[in-house]
């Protein structure tokens, strides 16, 4: 059986200690938690009434946690809180955090490349800005460092400057870029770079695609054709098409992951730039609305930033903040 490496979190340790999970902890938020700050000085004594029920469902609304999450969040607390199971602040927060565990839990599913199967293809899709070309230098660095070879295929033949983005990050990971003129289909540029990858023996082909919003019927018919055209070179591929979501975006970002799962079918999700003005809350919304696979997160600029989605931890950071999450 060949040997398969699966991207799934690993806990910080002391030998470890600024590890990729630790990063979460200390970025998400800015370090901060939307959901406990300020909570047991707004309602001293740490008794649970109507009036803290409706401050934590509006700090999730507000976290862009969304009105389907919210809603079964809050209810089960409440249910429970009737029970009388719940009997002060603390005990919430932590039966809140379960909650959203539970959520999240399904869509912890790292991705996983098998070894020396023959070439695994990525295609990477979103819209301008959301990070694909950044994500695929990150990962680039990730799997060779894990010892897969790599090449990058410049899929974005329209965005200004986005093929010399990609060879900069070919330049710097040490991996080879296939580009073709600006305007080039770019159907024909991921084919040339599949057949390339095969005659190379590659073992991981990230293909780069233009951004697009998910309202642009034509560039999502070129997505289509991009599959259609892989297909051709390899009936299995692409093996994973990945969404990558500003996390800024709020709703936004949902509506989106609908709508290009729609047209191509999307075997996982990349969120970025968590450790911006995002409050995390959309990841839950796309894990009870979406079930996809959270194959990675982004919490800065440096390749070490992005790593795989653990949800104890990610749960534990919205609820308690940095602080109380080791």
């Amino acid at each position: 059986m060949p040997k398969r490496k699966s991207y799934a979190a690993r806990d910080v340790s002391p030998q470890n200690p600024t590890g990729f999970l630790q990063r979460v902890r200390q970025r998400l938020n800015k370090g901060d938690s939307w959901l406990t700050r300020d909570l047991a000085d707004l309602f001293p004594g740490g008794k649970i009434d109507e009036a803290v029920m409706e401050e934590l469902e509006t700090r999730l609304l507000l976290a862009d946690v969304g009105v389907d999450a919210t809603r079964e969040v809050v209810d089960a607390l409440n249910r429970r809180v009737v029970r009388k199971e719940l009997k002060d602040l603390d005990a919430l927060l932590a039966a809140l955090e379960e909650s959203l565990f539970e959520i999240l839990v399904p869509c912890e599913q790292p991705l996983s490349i098998p070894h020396g199967t023959g070439l695994f293809t990525i295609l990477v899709v979103g819209v301008n800005g959301a990070g694909k070309t950044t994500t695929i230098g990150k990962l680039a660095k990730l799997l060779t460092g894990d010892g897969y070879r790599v090449m990058l295929a410049a899929g974005d033949t329209f965005r200004a400057a986005a093929t010399e983005q990609l060879q900069v990050w070919g330049e710097r990971n040490n991996v080879p870029v296939i580009a073709q003129q600006p305007g080039a289909d770019p159907a024909a540029v991921i084919f040339d770079a599949m057949a390339a990858a095969k005659a190379r023996g590659i073992d991981v082909l990230l293909a780069d695609t233009a951004g697009r919003l998910q309202s642009q019927s034509h560039l999502m018919e070129e997505l289509r054709k991009i599959h259609r055209v892989m297909r051709k070179a390899d009936e299995d591929a692409p093996q994973e098409t990945l969404l990558v979501l500003d996390a800024g975006l709020g709703q936004n970002a949902l509506s989106q992951a609908r709508q290009f799962d729609e047209a191509i079918g999307l075997s996982g999700l990349v969120v970025t730039k968590l450790d911006g003005t995002a409050k995390g809350g959309i990841i839950v919304a796309l894990a009870r609305t979406m079930s996809l696979p959270l194959r990675f997160v982004g919490v800065g600029e440096s390749a070490e930033d992005l790593g795989p989605f653990d949800a104890r931890t990610f749960a534990r950071t919205l609820v308690a903040g940095p602080g109380e999450s080791g």
